[in-house]
């Protein structure tokens, strides 16, 4: 068992918050090494520290999975979690957290995302958990001009939504003809695919279609929106600070901090500073440098 003096811990808490975020996802280390330093992390640490210490200590996809079964399980649903993990990830990325999910909870992430919720906003994740998205680089415009029609058909065009139209190709299409796709709804109907989401749906289903749309259009951009407003007005979101950090550290932390600064002109790192504080400041400060 390990067992750490107060000189040893003041050392830890110096390596949290010096560390460059990969020196600190043990990916060699033994089971039970990684069991016995977060038993004393939970013992000596505290509140949001604690917290994001103990994020680290788990590979990226393993912290999303710890953190969808956190939006699933109990009363209620944090659907925003769900929204905001599902809908951004590539295909490797959720066959990696559904892996982590069985591994860790010995349960499908599928069955429970089911269970758990209704309605189209299922509907739309449960197809994101199929990872069949088109990867590839080319874009057809034949495609993309039946697609904004085909959206078009199933939203504004009729009586009520389609929603199967919007899933088939929000889930289904790659990025790259996502956004050739809504250059030409754009061109056809003469309005933002974002504007016609926004009027005819509502509640979760909008944020989840919102969400694929602006991952589609600029992934880095959407989580510096996310990250801003965490953060601005009254009160801090410090979960949503966590999580989009930690899970974000190894993929594309560098782009967000860039698109964060060019849209909000100022840098990250200086908000979160004067955003947070103590300890927490300082670790999450360090994991942006």
């Amino acid at each position: 068992k390990i067992t750490i003096s107060c000189d040893c811990l003041s050392h830890h808490h110096a390596l949290l918050l010096s560390s460059q975020p990969q020196l600190f996802h043990f990916q060699s280390v033994s089971l039970c090494f990684l069991q016995d330093l977060e038993e004393v992390l939970k013992s000596e640490l505290s509140g949001n520290f604690e917290k994001t210490a103990l994020a680290l200590l788990d590979r990226p996809n393993e912290y999303a999975a710890r953190q969808l079964q956190k939006a699933i399980k109990g009363l209620g649903t944090d659907e925003a979690v769900l929204i905001e993990i599902l809908c951004t990830r590539s295909n490797k990325e959720i066959i990696a957290i559904k892996e982590a999910y069985q591994r860790l909870f010995d349960r499908s992430l599928e069955s429970d995302v089911k269970g758990d919720t209704s309605g189209n906003l299922r509907k739309i994740l449960v197809s994101l958990l199929q990872a069949n998205r088109d990867e590839e680089d080319e874009v057809d415009k034949d495609l993309a001009g039946q697609d904004a029609k085909d959206l078009y058909d199933a939203g504004e065009g009729r009586w009520g939504t389609d929603e199967l139209a919007f899933n088939e190709v929000l889930a289904k299409r790659s990025h790259k003809q996502l956004r050739a796709t809504f250059q030409a709804y754009q061109i056809l109907i003469g309005k933002d695919i974002e504007e016609a989401i926004e009027e005819e749906t509502s509640g979760d289903l909008q944020k989840a279609y919102l969400t694929l749309v602006r991952c589609a259009r600029d992934r880095e951009g959407y989580f510096a929106d996310r990250l801003y407003k965490s953060m601005k007005g009254v009160g801090t979101d410090e979960e949503t600070l966590i999580r989009i950090i930690v899970t974000r550290a190894e993929v594309d932390l560098q782009g967000i901090k860039a698109k964060f600064h060019e849209k909000y002109q100022k840098p990250l790192s200086d908000m979160v500073h004067s955003d947070t504080s103590g300890d927490f400041r300082k670790l999450l400060v360090a994991l942006l440098h």
